[in-house]
C-alpha cells in the first residue's frame, strides 16, 4: 500500500536514506573516525538547557512574558 497510497511520503527520499545510512555504517566501521566525530559533534554541541529554551520561546516566539 505504501508504493500505491504514500500518504506520509515514506517512499518518497528512501533511496537517499539508505544512502546515508549506508555513509553512517561505514564510518561507525572506522572506530578512530568514529570517535573524533563523537567527540567533536558533542564539543561543538552548545549550551543546552531546557529551561533556557522554553524561556526563549515564551518571550521572543510566543511573547508570553513579556
Amino acid at each position: 500500500s505504501l508504493v500505491d497510497y504514500d500518504r506520509l511520503l515514506v517512499c518518497a527520499d528512501f533511496d537517499s536514506y539508505w544512502d546515508a545510512q549506508m555513509r553512517v555504517e561505514a564510518h561507525w566501521h572506522d572506530s578512530k573516525e568514529w570517535w573524533r566525530s563523537a567527540v567533536l559533534n558533542t564539543s561543538r554541541m552548545g549550551w543546552f538547557s531546557s529551561d533556557r529554551t522554553i524561556r526563549e520561546y515564551a518571550t521572543d516566539i510566543w511573547k508570553a512574558l513579556e
